[in-house]
This record gives C-alpha cells, sequence and structure tokens, in this order.
C-alpha cells in the first residue's frame, strides 16, 4: 500500500508540473515527482520499518525541502507570500495590517490580523542578503508553526503510562508491555499506531501533497491547520485554557477557523464537563478579542471590506479564489444565486451544529471528523473558494488517526504465543 501510495502522489505530482499555470507550482510538482518515485522504489526492499523510514524520509526530501530551498533562493512564492509580509510591515509601522485604500487586489490583506505576526521577520529583517531573504520569507515560519503544532498536539493526546510500555503493532511483531493496575506485574497489550509506525505516517502525511505543496509555494493556511489540530488535541487531554489558546490564536488569523470554536466546546463538555468547556470558551474568545480587537478599533472599514466581503466576492475587487465549487456555479448565477449559495452554506453550519448538541464527539478522532465535515461543506457552498482549501480537512481527519491513542482490543487474543489479560487493558485509555 506504501508503494501504491507513493506512485500515486509521483503521479499526482508530474500532472502537477505538466498542467499548471503557475511556476512555484511546476517547480514543486518537478521536485516531488522525483522524490515520490524514489520513495516508492525504496519502499519495495525486504525490512519494511527501515525501508518505511527511508522512503518518508525521501519523499520529505524530494517533496518538502528541495523545493522550498530552491523557491526560497531564488525569491519565488505565490502572492499570499507577500501579502503577509507586507502586513507585518504595516502592522510595526502603522499598528494595523490593512491598508485604507487599496488599489489592486494584490494590496487586500483578507486575513485576520493574527496572520501579520508571521510577516514579521521580513519587516525587522528586510530582504537584503541571502539570510534575510530566507529568514525573512513566511514561509519558513508558516512550516516552523505547523510542524511544532503537529509535534506538540501528538505529544499532547499520547497517554502516560505507569510503567514500562512496549505495545505489540499489527504485522511488526513487536511485543508491549503494559503495567497491570495494583499488581505490578505486566502482560502483552495489543495496540495499534503506536511509535515509530505513528511517526512514519505523520512523516508521509507531510510529505503528502496535501501539506508539501502549500508549504513550499505559500504556507498560508498551514498555521491554521496546525493551532486546529493543537486546539482538538488539547481538548480531547480535557485541557481546556490550552484548547482555547490555540484555538483563539487560530481564530486571531482566519475567520475560517471560527466553527471550530463548537466543535471543541462540544467536545470539551463530553470528556471534561460544561464547566471545563465554558473555560475554554471564555479562553478562546478572549484571547481572539485580545488579536483582534486592535484592529477594529484602527481599520475597521478596511478590516470589514478586506476580511468579510472580498473572500466572499462582495468586495471592490474580484477574488482569486474562483473554482468551480457548488457554491461558486451559484453566485456565477447573479444576486439570488449568491444569496441561495449563502443559504445553503448557513442551512450546512445549522445541521452540523444540531449534531453536536445531540450526538458531540467524544474523543479526538470523532472531533476532527466533525470539524472536517463542517469545513468541508464551507468551502464547498462557499460563494468564493478554491480546491486547495479542502486540504484542510483532509489534514484533520489524517493527523487525527495518526496522533490518536492507541486503542486496545477489547477481549482477549494471541499475538506470538502470548495471550493478552483483559485486566491489563484497563491501564491504557480508551
Amino acid at each position: 500500500m506504501w508503494t501504491v501510495g507513493w506512485l500515486a502522489a509521483a503521479g499526482w505530482a508530474a500532472a502537477v508540473a505538466a498542467v499548471s499555470a503557475l511556476d512555484t507550482h511546476r517547480v514543486w510538482g518537478a521536485f516531488a515527482a522525483a522524490g515520490y518515485l524514489v520513495a516508492a522504489a525504496v519502499s519495495t526492499g525486504p525490512d519494511r520499518d527501515r525501508t518505511r523510514a527511508v522512503a518518508v524520509g525521501a519523499a520529505l526530501a524530494g517533496a518538502v525541502v528541495a523545493p522550498l530551498v530552491y523557491l526560497l533562493a531564488t525569491g519565488a512564492a505565490q502572492s499570499e507570500v507577500e501579502v503577509i509580509e507586507r502586513s507585518g510591515r504595516l502592522l510595526v509601522e502603522h499598528a494595523t495590517p490593512y491598508l485604507d485604500d487599496p488599489r489592486s487586489v494584490v494590496e487586500v490583506t483578507p486575513y485576520l490580523p493574527g496572520m501579520a505576526l508571521l510577516g514579521l521577520p521580513r519587516a525587522v529583517l528586510g530582504g537584503d542578503g541571502p539570510v534575510a531573504r530566507v529568514l525573512g520569507d513566511a514561509r519558513p515560519w508558516c512550516a516552523a508553526v505547523l510542524l511544532g503544532c503537529l509535534w506538540a498536539g501528538g505529544r499532547g493526546v499520547t497517554p502516560a503510562t505507569g510503567g514500562a510500555s512496549r505495545a505489540v503493532t499489527p504485522g511488526t511483531g513487536c511485543a508491549s508491555r503494559a503495567v497491570m493496575p495494583g499488581t505490578g506485574c505486566a502482560s502483552q497489550a495489543v495496540t495499534s499506531g503506536t511509535g515509530g509506525g505513528s511517526r512514519a505516517v505523520l512523516g508521509a502525511l507531510v510529505a503528502s501533497p496535501v501539506i508539501a505543496l502549500p508549504l513550499a509555494v505559500s504556507g498560508v493556511d498551514l498555521p491554521l491547520a496546525g493551532l486546529l489540530c493543537l486546539a482538538l488535541a488539547f481538548a480531547s487531554r480535557n485541557r481546556p485554557v490550552a484548547a482555547g489558546l490555540a484555538l483563539a490564536a487560530a481564530c486571531s488569523m482566519k475567520w475560517t477557523a471560527w466553527p471550530a470554536v463548537c466543535v471543541v466546546f462540544a467536545l470539551l463538555a463530553h470528556r471534561a464537563g460544561l464547566r471545563a468547556a465554558v473555560r475554554g470558551a471564555v479562553t478562546t474568545l478572549a484571547g481572539t478579542a485580545v488579536a483582534v480587537l486592535p484592529g477594529v478599533l484602527l481599520s475597521a472599514r478596511a478590516m470589514a471590506e478586506q476580511v468579510f466581503a472580498f473572500p466572499t466576492g462582495r468586495g471592490e475587487f474580484a477574488t482569486p479564489a474562483s473554482s468551480p465549487l457548488p457554491g461558486r456555479l451559484l453566485a456565477d448565477l447573479g444576486p439570488a444565486g449568491w444569496y441561495a449559495a449563502v443559504g445553503l452554506l448557513l442551512a450546512a453550519g445549522l445541521a452540523i451544529g444540531v449534531s453536536l448538541v445531540l450526538r458531540p464527539p467524544g474523543h479526538l478522532v470523532g472531533a476532527a471528523d466533525r470539524l472536517a465535515l463542517g469545513l468541508s461543506a464551507a468551502f464547498l457552498l462557499a460563494p468564493a473558494g478554491r480546491f486547495g482549501y479542502l486540504a484542510l480537512p483532509v489534514l484533520l481527519t489524517c493527523w487525527a488517526r495518526a496522533a490518536a491513542p492507541a486503542r486496545p482490543l477489547s477481549a482477549p487474543a494471541l499475538v506470538s504465543g502470548t495471550r493478552v489479560l483483559p485486566a491489563a487493558l484497563k491501564d491504557v485509555p480508551a
């Protein structure tokens, strides 16, 4: 399956290199296709664990490191990078990331003020010299936020054990020792998705076109995605304040993160109680207000036009987010179509909200799936959107499954000739 996956990714990258109208995408496609082909060849080796790790490394080198270094060295990037860096400079000079009277679409800042923080390195370092050109670019910082959040989120959902822990991962033959409560005796337990296997899956996820392409060419949505994963991870571990802070950071970057507040609230309420959920929600609202309020006070009109009207197709300039998704096709029919798209969008949001009340998610994967479903509906039905936005729900669902705590079998089983004792399973959180 890994070989087939790498071959599919290579085909996708080659297609991007062949048909994309953007130079940055073609560069990424050429590098990534080579990296994926090497990964596919390596993954056919006999030592599955070792070849899988080498294959993931080859894919990361070809699809992430090489194109990013090349594009940073040449200064090539999508327009979103320039927007972030300009907003950082404006934040330093005028305390607001918005121009009062933008003269073209490239001068519009469709992000909330929190995104401007990723443009501060350019404002501080400038662009003179190779070091400043690389370190001042917003993409490495966007990547750092994403990777840091995925790493921290993975640690946040890994259950702590009271003793030595060795997991029997299906298909590996490696044994796991689970300490039985109150006995100090160890017994074998069967788990899935632990240790090196999870690291390989997470590495493959980062190397996949879903993350590797935006990471190399723009990076603009990656910090948002990482922070949403981190918020869900903290909520799944009953840490409402930490979840609220991560969610506040996401909500201060793009308003597309706001639906996550409802999902995180429902998850916390189900796992830790209503009081914890309220504490997380208050933390989110307070943190978002602190980050966004200065922009509202200093540039209320510009912020409303650029952050809300422009992305929904109601601004002075036409949004470049014009992929032929259902909401966009409806909006192109005229005012009635635009209102129909908005009506369907609100109906979908209401349906997700009702589902959170009637059947709240109880664990990380369920919450990630619910948020991914809501965001997918929003991106599909919004009056303006891009196919690339759907990478966010894909990332949420894949990351949650890779990072979620291993789930033991619920009944005795024989693995490598050793019976799994049900008493030992009580020590492993479900």
